[in-house]
């Protein structure tokens, strides 16, 4: 066909014709299990009347025979019907409650419909052999039984329609020809009533009939219609109460879960537990290798998690890379201290992500009913604090909720209270600890810290009162005081020194924080090629996007871009080869023991050699003796900070410490 596709006319089923259309009202339906089930019931309550009426009518009319036909005839032959019908009524009474699959019932009906041809051509046979035998009465008798059993088994052959015609016209066609060929003008008056009650009769049947299987076509749409709505409230189910990427009950399922155990435990007066996994080190491998290798991480979390769920556990999938836990079972702390052990282990195994491997952790907290907690909210809240105090103090580990934090929570209530009525610009002031040249010993920068001085409580450290201002929302306001603080100083500083300044999470995870510094950076005057601004890796792995944004932001106004804490996150190196950093803060856990620790050395010497070989400069801070600062100078870092040189001091004592500024001087504080 030359290559081309030949389009083949669709031929329509062919309907049947008239005469098959005739035909198959005389056979048992097939092509509809539905309604040949239903005929089935519904002739199987019907069965034991019929085989009565055949019974009882049969030995009627062999009682008046009796004596006046030959015995065979009047008494053998009708009680020989009833032994059959009492066999099948039998036989019936065995399986009334056997299960038939549908073969099994289309060929116990095509059964049906064999027996009833057979016992209407063999009553209709014995009932016109008697007739010559009886007298006008006699023979009226026969008439009326074979009127009123054909009438009979009309009724309890209706759900079977094919049986129901076939004996109609096996039985009363011979008799109404009979009686028509007798010369009786009365028997003629009978065979004609017989034809018109033999066709109302049918008519019947097929309208009763017709009705039948709409009924049952009608119920079978429905139960059709049933299950789809079945299906659409498990559909709805699934996605109101499972996690769509993992598969385990998600927040709102987690949250009834822990209502419901509530309720029980609190009737029962048992012990449960709840707890929050969180994946420490997800975000970056998210923005590192995009959302599909994340969601292939979090699917394989969300498993290995699942697989050390035993029955008393329900875990769930609270959303981004946190999960539920609903421990029952009364756990005790050391049950569930293990549990959180062989979560956080498997979690840690590497995750295939294609050329390479991933590398996280979790932390997770508990708390427990009734011991931390007596509502479903007080519980969940106070496992969210021991995973909050895992995260900032425990990486990787697991935290049990307890007295002592419970202690540390009113504590942070009673600090959040007072930043929300503190008056900022009165009570927060500014600190400043000089950044040395390594080389020559003379100050290159300052670091602003903050410091504040409520007249409610005192002095409250940075460490208290500003994670405190993150989780309270707070921070922004409290960073735009500083800035302006901070820069209000360095104005009047040499041109030659820098200041440095600490940014939260919070004030570049949205624009609207970075337009703050901005316009705090234009409103001071001071150079912005003098500013630095110090983020930790936990600002960027938040939001990494919105931080690349904040970082380009404040690169363009002319500003340094400092990466704090390094080597304490996960997957650092991702970031600084991704953003636009110009120096690196080497975190102080690695300088404390640099002259005992050898590891601890080697770990510092790579880091300064990566930011020589990345063109980066390096800041080491935690300096607190001369053995450290010599190491550190030997080893090449570029600029060093910590107590060796000076404690943070206020801003009138900076001056007077510059002054006194000399090269490769060393003021022990």
């Amino acid at each position: 066909m030359n290559g081309r596709f030949v389009r083949r006319p669709q031929v329509e089923p062919l309907s049947p014709s008239p005469f098959m259309r005739l035909i198959n009202l005389f056979r048992v339906q097939s092509d509809n299990p539905a309604l040949v089930r239903a005929q089935f019931e519904a002739f199987t309550k019907q069965a034991p009347i019929l085989y009565f009426i055949l019974t009882t009518n049969a030995l009627t009319v062999s009682y008046t025979y009796y004596g006046e036909a030959p015995v065979w005839l009047a008494l053998y032959v009708p009680v020989s019907f009833g032994i059959l019908c009492v066999v099948r009524l039998k036989v019936w009474w065995q399986r009334r409650h056997v299960k038939y699959d549908d073969a099994q019932i289309l060929k116990q009906l095509r059964l049906t419909h064999k027996m009833a041809v057979g016992l209407a051509i063999g009553y209709t046979t014995w009932s016109l052999s008697l007739y010559p035998y009886g007298d006008p009465y006699a023979q009226g008798l026969i008439a009326f039984f074979m009127a009123l059993t054909v009438i009979g088994c009309i009724f309890c052959l209706m759900h079977v329609r094919s049986a129901a015609l076939l004996v109609t016209l096996i039985v009363n066609t011979p008799f109404i020809i009979f009686f028509m060929l007798e010369g009786h003008a009365a028997l003629r008056a009978v065979a004609v009533n017989l034809a018109l009650v033999s066709i109302a009769m049918i008519f019947i049947l097929m309208v009763y009939y017709r009705d039948f299987a709409n009924l049952v076509q009608s119920r079978k749409d429905l139960i059709v219609k049933q299950e789809e709505t079945e299906r659409l409230s498990d559909d709805n189910f699934r996605i109101a109460n499972l996690d769509s990427l993992t598969d385990l009950p998600n927040r709102r399922r987690f949250f009834a879960a822990l209502n419901l155990t509530f309720e029980i435990c609190h009737k029962s007066g048992d012990r449960f537990a709840i707890g929050i996994v969180d994946l420490d080190g997800f975000k970056p491998v998210n923005d590192t290798y995009g959302h599909a290798t994340g969601d292939r991480v979090l699917i394989e979390a969300g498993r290995r998690l699942q697989s050390l769920c035993g029955a008393n556990v329900i875990l769930s999938r609270l959303g981004g890379d946190e999960f539920g836990l609903v421990v029952t079972g009364n756990p005790s702390d050391s049950d569930l201290m293990a549990l959180g052990q062989k979560l956080g282990d498997i979690v840690r195994l590497p995750y295939d992500i294609g050329a390479s491997h991933a590398q996280i952790s979790a932390c997770i907290g508990f708390a427990t009913f009734p011991d931390s907690a007596n509502t479903p909210d007080g519980l969940f809240e106070r496992a969210d604090y021991a995973l909050y105090y895992a995260k900032r103090h425990l990486r990787g580990q697991t935290v049990l909720f307890s007295q002592a934090h419970e202690k540390l929570i009113h504590e942070h209530s009673v600090v959040e209270q007072a930043l929300q009525v503190a008056d900022l610009d009165c009570e927060l002031s500014v600190v400043y600890q000089p950044i040395v040249d390594a080389r020559t010993g003379r100050i290159a920068a300052f670091e602003a810290l903050a410091r504040w001085q409520s007249p409610f409580l005192g002095a409250i450290g940075p460490d208290r009162f500003i994670p405190i201002a993150e989780r309270a929302g707070l921070i922004r306001p409290m960073t735009k005081v500083l800035i302006q603080k901070a820069l209000k100083a360095a104005a009047s500083w040499p041109d030659h020194v820098r200041i440095s300044i600490n940014l939260s999470a919070q004030d570049i995870s949205v624009a609207e924080g970075v337009v703050q510094i901005i316009a705090c950076v234009n409103q001071s005057g001071v150079d912005p090629k003098r500013i630095d601004f110090e983020i930790t890796e936990t600002s960027i792995t938040s939001d990494f996007a919105q931080a690349r944004r904040a970082i380009d932001a404040l690169k363009a106004l002319g500003c340094g871009i400092s990466l704090d804490d390094f080597g304490t996150g996960y997957s650092s190196l991702s970031h600084v080869h991704r953003l636009p950093l110009d120096k690196i803060k080497v975190d102080k856990s690695f300088i404390s023991d640099i002259d005992t620790n050898p590891a601890s050395f080697k770990i510092v010497r790579s880091l300064i050699v990566l930011c020589q070989d990345m063109g980066l400069t390096c800041v080491m801070e935690g300096v607190e003796t001369e053995a450290q600062y010599e190491i550190l100078s030997e080893l090449g870092g570029d600029y060093i900070q910590g107590w060796y040189f000076s404690k943070p001091m206020s801003g009138d004592l900076v001056l007077r410490y510059m002054e006194q500024d000399q090269p490769a001087r060393r003021q022990k504080a």
